[in-house]
């Protein structure tokens, strides 16, 4: 939950106050080095998180399309538009 909110000082002080007076959550010692921990490596685990979530280099293809239903067996249905998009993503060269 750090991580992925990317918390500053203040988020972290709340999110883990509110652990700590959770049932079953953490305790006061294990809230500090957790806080200490994410102050020296906040930047390296977001650079490290936003790396692996990052879509490749590029988009290699895409190709869409908008369907109309003529025929349903619910005429409320009928001249509903649906699109359909397809991308293909890949590293450059590849």
């Amino acid at each position: 939950s750090i991580a992925s909110a990317d918390m500053d000082l203040n988020q972290l002080e709340a999110f883990l106050t509110a652990q700590t007076k959770k049932q079953g959550g953490i305790t006061a010692d294990q809230a500090a080095v957790i806080a200490k921990f994410w102050k020296n490596h906040r930047a390296q685990i977001h650079e490290s998180l936003i790396s692996q979530s990052r879509w490749d280099h590029g988009l290699k293809n895409m190709n869409w399309r908008v369907d109309l239903k003529a025929q349903l067996r619910h005429t409320d249905q009928i001249n509903t538009p649906v699109a359909i998009v397809e991308m293909e993503l890949g590293k450059n060269g590849q």
